[in-house]
């Protein structure tokens, strides 16, 4: 068994993680960054990082009951993520392994979220609809690497949703209070269907929503309503066309949408149409967190996999399908 501790810092949170590689989950302590207006400010996010970061850490240590002298690694994700919060991640962890003379292991973000889903769930070889403020594809394992079968040719579907939401408001996170505005909306509204082929596009669609809003022509819930069922059933739409494509009997969803009951419903409806198992995530799991970077780390460190200092550099880019996965088989 191998323990790992994991820092997360790719975008709104830090988080602290401890975890083995046969799936124990010792400790996942997390802190988000909450802008008082508009979206994530990477710099700001950073300072938030920063200022919280030796807290987290003390507060993971204590729950688990470990010390940095068990762990066996240092587990960082190093992309994809906003660079100023990446670094912040990265910095704690090469000190951490460089002063305790532990190996330093490199985490696809993306990655992470897909490992802690499968762990959680259960599922062995599902196709996985990853899909937040930052991220939104459709994936599965193939021939050594995580493969996108779909994903968006633009914005997320968490940031249309989000931008809509702070255009006429509302708070963040956005999607949650536009949901329970969608669920009293009677009346569907035309909008951009922007399905192409396996991909998708939200920023017409986002821009289309609020055109009919500035009009005043329809009422706000009405909108919303239009909004979300166009949105969700797009998503949906390229899901289906996946798991038709790959014929797998699992469906899973993770990332912060995870979270969504309206996504997740058409999901499983979808799934059990094609005999198809379907879970989301648990919630505690959906969004950024340090438990998810500490088990893929542990997974990595037990397949050998480590990183340099010289070589830690963060990657704000880095795909999910340019990483190698030895600790699955096809």
């Amino acid at each position: 068994m191998t323990i790992v501790l994991g820092i997360e810092s790719t975008a709104h949170t830090f988080g602290v993680g401890i975890a083995s590689s046969d799936g124990k989950i010792f400790a996942n302590v997390n802190d988000t960054y909450r802008p008082v207006s508009g979206g994530i400010h990477p710099r700001e996010a950073s300072e938030h990082h920063s200022k919280v970061a030796y807290k987290i850490l003390k507060e993971a240590l204590s729950i688990s009951n470990f010390s940095i002298k068990d762990i066996d690694g240092i587990a960082v994700a190093l992309g994809p993520g906003l660079g100023p919060c990446l670094r912040v991640g990265a910095t704690l962890a090469r000190f951490l392994s460089v002063s305790y003379n532990k190996p330093l292991v490199p985490v696809n973000h993306a990655v992470a979220h897909i490992e802690i889903s499968r762990l959680d769930t259960g599922f062995k070889d599902p196709v996985i609809v990853y899909v937040a403020g930052g991220n939104t594809l459709i994936t599965s394992f193939k021939d050594g690497r995580y493969r996108i079968f779909g994903e968006t040719l633009d914005m997320p579907l968490g940031n249309c949703l989000d931008t809509f939401a702070r255009e006429i408001g509302l708070s963040y996170p956005g999607v949650p209070k536009v949901e329970e505005i969608a669920k009293k909306g009677k009346k569907y509204i035309e909008m951009p269907y922007s399905v192409k082929g396996q991909d998708l596009s939200y920023s017409g669609l986002l821009t289309h929503a609020l055109e009919r809003l500035k009009e005043g022509k329809y009422s706000l819930e009405d909108i919303c309503f239009s909004l979300v069922e166009t949105a969700y059933s797009m998503l949906t739409e390229v899901s289906e066309r996946a798991l038709a494509f790959l014929n797998k009997n699992e469906l899973t969803i993770t990332g912060g949408l995870a979270r969504s009951k309206i996504l997740c419903m058409k999901l499983k409806e979808m799934a059990e149409d094609h005999g198809a198992l379907f879970k989301a995530v648990s919630p505690s799991f959906a969004g950024d967190n340090g438990a998810m970077i500490a088990y893929t780390g542990a997974l990595a460190l037990n397949s050998g996999v480590t990183i340099s200092l010289e070589e830690s550099y963060v990657s704000p880019l880095w795909r999910m399908d340019e990483v190698d996965i030895p600790w699955r088989k096809d």
